[in-house]
């Protein structure tokens, strides 16, 4: 053989050896982090025989004799299946993710630590009962079992960054709940766009895009009745936390929720339905779990992955769930240092010193970080991550007041009426949430859980002066102040991120709301039938149509009218949208058209006067350029419909409306062809469920880390929602991340679905094996029952006393 062929052929064994090779090793990094829910396994601590059943979805139901002892596997089961994502979750209220992710999240580390959840957290610890201590510290007994027990064999991502975890903690638990409350949802980069734009137009013009609180009238609870410097220092927050976005820790968005009473339900008792939507990753934010003691609490919903209780779901006497409130309860102030010792600041007539606390923080692959961090009366000195024009500003946050969330979701687990869950809501202040509520004995309801603070002067609008002691927050409002409906007399209650009150309430909360258009939809749909059925819910959960596009849609075709020169295709698509009834489908053409619209409508108006920059960070989020973009069409007149670029005459309504149907109709050509019949909305409306390594395009081949994209309809105007940013249309970014049906009258008729799985191990076959089910508008059985569960279960497992 020649000398050649020999060479060619050891080379090709060796690339097939190393193949093999190669292979073998994903494979073994890839599966030796599986758990075995199946068997008997010996737990440390536990004084009894627990049974965990899992059903198809591998969802876990764990049955117990003792709070403890059910805490203690709730602890084993979680660690089993989520123990990256709570290791990763804790590093994020810790200030620890450079230690495996690099120097590219230092800022965002160093803001975390100037939170102090930390501080706060040891608050909570200290001031909550011990009985409520015990179980937590059972559940953590229950993840450090399984920690101990694994070894090496953990899920993947471990191996990859080449880190063991450490012992779980009390404190890391608090920790999450604490997280809850830092929530950035506000549309701070369009308040800062708006001020820069306030500089270059008239006032005329700025005003049209500014919220007309007052023009909306859908109220969640009806009855109840400096600048530019903030600006820049919410936009410096919200650049320190986008990485917490991308790796899926996000908590705490959007959401819908709704309940209704016995005399509107067929079955003649209260159903309810929530669907909290965040940002769509894998593992999901959500972990799905039943919870049962004999004799005792029976509570199933979701949990927080990290700490034990579910957080929305139901127990054998009520259910509940959350919206977002929208609450601005964040403010900032300018301090007044010494010139002669910049450590020391005024405050209410003296000089006080600053604390100041030095931060080590551990960097992957490179040397720590040395980073001071100071402290006044107000809070963090935010202007010290980044200088702000040699000021000192500090940032007061509603999640350093005192709260107890910790004992609010215990005693939500445990309720049995309406007065034990607005005991519980009692503390329950940092998160800020609209909490709906039903039970057994036929009540609905609904509570503004919030810490509204009551402020001195102003409305934390601006960096206020820190040194008078004027714009301080003087309290919050009470607890029976804060709205809230119970029983109504139009038989339910509902909430979508709206508008909070009406303009006779006393108090401050907000004026970023989302428009009512979700809100609206529900209502409508509620309103629709005289007695609601699970199939009802359903089809409101996941109802695509838009009140939005039914406004406008007769609009644009009579803006285009008979006289409108148009081609072909300009035609067709003017026809298609003539016909629609306005349902953001995924097969729909006309859905795709009336969403391009609405983005060329927004940019025709406002770019040639405002340019790339500004227009950029003003369409940064979605809800102020929807106000802007609902003034305008109201109005129907507004200098914003000029544009500069023609000197010759002045452009209008009817004359933006037409070259803005033109340029969606020439973009649709462009992207999926000149034949209006074959646009699909959803081919241009996809979304991915991406692991928070699955960015490295290597490891998500190798691992199978990411899934999808799944081509979808809705929008952030419809109620089953698939949103998007302005400045990155039309891909999804966040939707529905659980959905759950409550039917009291029978709690097994309940269902529910996650967009992901029970597992966050990646090799998993419950990694996201719910997630056909969701795309498709599905749901599965939410069992509680032990008949029921024990004969649906696919695995069981016995947990016994070592």
């Amino acid at each position: 053989m020649p000398i050649w062929k020999r060479i060619l052929i050891i080379i090709a064994l060796i690339l097939i050896g190393a193949l093999i090779a190669g292979t073998v090793i994903v494979r073994r990094i890839s599966t030796r982090g599986l758990p075995d829910y199946t068997g008997q396994v010996r737990l440390k601590g536990l004084e009894q025989t627990v049974t965990v059943y899992r059903d198809r979805y591998g969802v876990p139901h764990v049955y117990a004799r003792s709070t403890k002892d059910l805490y203690r596997a709730v602890g084993y089961c979680m660690a089993q299946d989520r123990l990256w994502q709570m290791d990763l979750l804790r590093r994020v209220t810790a200030g620890r993710l450079s230690e495996i992710f690099g120097a590219d999240l230092v800022e965002t580390d160093l803001l975390m630590r100037a939170l102090r959840i930390r501080e706060k957290s040891k608050r909570v610890i200290a001031g909550t009962d011990p009985s409520m201590l015990e179980p937590l510290q059972a559940f953590c007994d229950g993840v450090n079992s399984y920690i101990q027990e694994r070894g090496g064999a953990l899920p993947p991502e471990f191996t990859i960054l080449g880190y063991r975890p450490e012992p779980w903690e009390m404190e890391h638990s608090v920790r999450l709940i604490c997280y809850m409350a830092w929530d950035l949802t506000l549309p701070w980069k369009s308040e800062m766009a708006i001020i820069r734009i306030g500089e270059k137009v008239d006032r005329a013009r700025l005003a049209d895009l500014v919220p007309h609180i007052g023009d909306f009238t859908s109220l969640v609870y009806p009855g109840y009745a400096g600048l530019s410097e903030e600006m820049e220092l919410r936009n410096l927050l919200l650049a320190r936390m986008e990485p917490l976005e991308r790796l899926g820790c996000g908590v705490f968005a959007g959401s819908n929720n709704w309940a209704v009473s016995g005399r509107r339900s067929a079955d003649g008792s209260p159903m309810l339905a929530n669907d909290m939507h965040l940002g769509l990753f894998a593992p999901g934010i959500w972990y799905q779990m039943h919870q049962s003691v004999e004799g005792g609490m029976d509570v199933t919903g979701v949990v927080l992955p990290g700490q034990p209780a579910v957080v929305c779901g139901h127990n054998a006497h009520i259910a509940w769930g959350m919206t977002n409130v929208m609450i601005d309860d964040m403010d900032f102030f300018l301090e007044k240092t010494n010139p002669d010792n910049p450590g020391e600041y005024y405050y209410r007539g003296g000089w006080r010193k600053m604390e100041v606390r030095k931060e080590r923080i551990l960097v992957s692959g490179g040397a720590p970080a040395e980073r001071e961090i100071r402290f006044t009366a107000h809070g963090p000195v935010i202007s010290g991550i980044r200088k702000l024009s040699g000021r000192v500003v500090t940032m007061k946050w509603i999640g350093n007041e005192e709260s107890n969330e910790l004992r609010t979701v215990f005693l939500l687990n445990r309720a049995k009426d309406w007065r034990d869950f607005t005991e519980a809501l009692r503390t329950f202040r940092a998160i800020s949430q609209n909490i709906v509520y039903a039970d057994r004995k036929g009540n609905i309801g609904l509570y503004c859980a919030a810490g509204i603070p009551v402020r001195g002067k102003g409305k934390g609008i601006g960096v206020m002066p820190g040194w008078t002691g004027e714009y301080e927050w003087k309290g919050f409002v009470p607890f029976e102040r804060q709205p809230h409906s119970y029983n109504p007399p139009c038989g339910y209650v509902v909430s979508a991120n709206n508008r909070t009150v009406g303009d006779a309430y006393p108090y401050f909360i907000g004026h970023w709301f989302e428009l009512p258009w979700r809100y609206d939809r529900i209502r409508e749909m509620l309103e629709a039938k005289e007695r609601l059925t699970v199939r009802d819910f359903m089809a409101i959960q996941t109802d695509q149509k838009s009140k939005l596009a039914v406004s406008m849609k007769d609009g644009i075709v009579d803006a285009l009218g008979s006289d409108a020169p148009l081609s072909a295709a300009e035609k067709r698509g003017l026809a298609m949208l003539a016909a629609w009834d306005g349902a953001m489908t995924k097969q729909s053409g006309a859905a795709a058209l009336f969403e391009k619209f609405y983005e060329r409508f927004l940019y025709n108006c406002l770019h040639d006067e405002i340019g790339d920059e500004l227009y950029g960070e003003f369409t940064g989020d979605r809800v102020a350029p929807n106000y802007a973009v609902d003034y305008l069409w109201k109005m129907k007149s507004s200098p914003w419909f000029d544009d500069i670029a023609t000197k010759d005459r002045v452009e209008d309504f009817t004359d933006m409306t037409r070259k803005s149907f033109r340029d969606a109709v020439s973009w649709l050509v462009g992207e999926m062809g000149d034949d209006p019949g074959g646009w699909r909305w959803g081919d241009i409306h996809p979304f991915t469920l991406s692991h928070p390594l699955g960015s490295v395009k290597v490891l998500a081949m190798l691992f199978g880390l990411n899934r999808g994209p799944f081509m979808t309809g809705g929008s952030y105007h419809t109620v089953r929602p698939y949103s998007y940013q302005f400045d990155d249309p039309f891909r999804v970014t966040d939707g529905a991340s659980e959905r759950h049906i409550f039917t009291t009258a029978d709690w097994d008729r309940s269902l529910t679905v996650i967009p992901t799985g029970t597992s966050g191990i990646p090799a998993s076959d419950h990694y996201c094996d719910q997630t056909k089910l969701y795309v498709k508008d599905g749901y599965h059985q939410d069992f509680v029952s032990r008949g029921l569960v024990k004969r649906a279960a696919r695995h069981v497992m016995i947990l016994r006393p070592r």
